[in-house]
């Protein structure tokens, strides 16, 4: 008997066991196959998120193209308007200087006899400056830039002696120094460091960025004064002459190169000084100056206005002004004043440089070259012009 209740527990135990072995197979099999399920599901997703995430890469490389090309746009639009208002600008200001001088016919009482007198005193006035056969030229155009390299400060000046045999380069960084490097030739400037230049030490350190070379002397604004200019000999570094001119310094010269109040220009006609008045109104005045003796030889108030001005240069008695936006942008020539009335600003159209968005704070025409030496945020860059006859402009 009790064999037989041994034999049954056996049985009853091994029931048991083969049950739960079963129960425990179809539960693993369960679990493996929903663990399958998730993973198809997870490397579905995964694949979906790299879609998504290619779609956001792509569409964000697309609005940063299309941004920066808005972008450009936009400063050739701002830098258009800003002509187109400075221009506009210019048309105010002249027809208020017209209405201004022209009075009204009612009121006009002048006897003969002192319109005379006033006619024959302004004659008196009339300096006569006796041109060279070549120089009724005017500027047509500026048609091509050549970066010569990239030296010094961010203002600066740098020119070349004018006189006939004369091939020396001469740099000035920064606004304000006393020490002028000289070159023998551009090629020696454009291949040699600064350090390989010849240095000359002034005896009166130079303020701004309007400084000339003209047959082996220096003409340049004088640091610490208002208004006083030296001729220095750069071969004894003495100073050969000086003068003030009175009234003069009050104002920078171009309201877009602050530390200049006092530009030296030289043209076909000879020695120039360019400043500002605050006087008439802050427009530019240009005054003829003897290079032998330093005097004054005649003064024109000019109705070129300073204001958004960078620069300025003279080409045969004819001051021409270089405009541009307070950040930088295209330089354009936007007024120009004839000494000799030959030529007349609201004829003229408005000249371009090319197209660089960029500042000048100095810009030098060499009546020989035929070329504009300028100093461009710290590049020393030469621009080829073009010229006519005044007769076929």
């Amino acid at each position: 008997m009790y064999t037989w209740m041994l034999t049954l527990l056996v049985l009853s135990l091994g029931l048991g066991h083969a049950q739960r072995s079963t129960q425990e197979a179809f539960m693993m099999q369960y679990f493996e196959r929903r663990i399958a399920q998730l993973e198809e599901r997870l490397i579905k997703c995964e694949q979906n998120t790299q879609q998504v995430d290619q779609k956001i890469y792509d569409l964000s490389t697309k609005l940063r193209g299309q941004l920066a090309s808005m972008e450009v746009h936009r400063t050739e639009v701002k830098t258009q308007v800003d002509n187109v208002a400075m221009r506009v600008e210019r048309v105010e200001r002249d027809l208020e200087y017209l209405e201004n001088k022209t009075p009204n016919q009612p009121h006009i009482e002048v006897e003969e006899a002192l319109m005379e007198q006033q006619m024959k005193d302004a004659q008196k006035k009339i300096v006569k400056i006796t041109l060279g056969t070549d120089c009724n030229i005017a500027l047509t155009g500026v048609k091509s830039l050549k970066i010569v390299k990239k030296a010094g400060d961010v203002y600066g000046s740098w020119l070349k002696d004018p006189t006939k045999g004369s091939a020396k380069i001469y740099f000035f960084s920064g606004n304000k120094n006393n020490t002028v490097l000289e070159f023998k030739s551009l090629k020696t400037f454009t291949e040699g460091r600064l350090a390989q230049a010849h240095p000359i030490q002034l005896p009166f350190p130079w303020q701004g960025t309007g400084h000339v070379v003209y047959n082996g002397f220096l003409y340049y604004h004088r640091a610490d004064t208002p208004n006083q200019i030296l001729k220095v000999h750069l071969l004894n570094r003495t100073v050969a002459d000086s003068m003030l001119l009175p009234g003069v310094g009050r104002l920078p010269t171009y309201a877009l190169t602050t530390h200049t109040f006092l530009d030296l220009a030289v043209d076909e006609l000879g020695l120039w000084v360019i400043y500002s008045d605050p006087e008439f109104g802050g427009n530019l005045v240009i005054t003829k100056l003897d290079k032998s003796s330093l005097a004054v030889e005649h003064t024109w108030d000019t109705t070129c206005t300073s204001r958004d001005a960078e620069s300025a240069f003279m080409i045969c008695g004819t001051l021409y002004v270089v405009y541009n936006s307070r950040y930088g942008g295209r330089s354009s020539i936007q007024c120009l004043y004839d000494i000799h009335d030959s030529i007349h600003s609201e004829e003229s159209p408005v000249l371009f440089f090319p197209k660089r968005y960029t500042n000048h704070y100095s810009m030098h025409y060499h009546p020989k070259d035929k070329q504009l030496y300028a100093w461009d945020d710290g590049y020393q860059t030469i621009y080829k012009v073009d010229l006519k006859s005044k007769a076929e402009v």
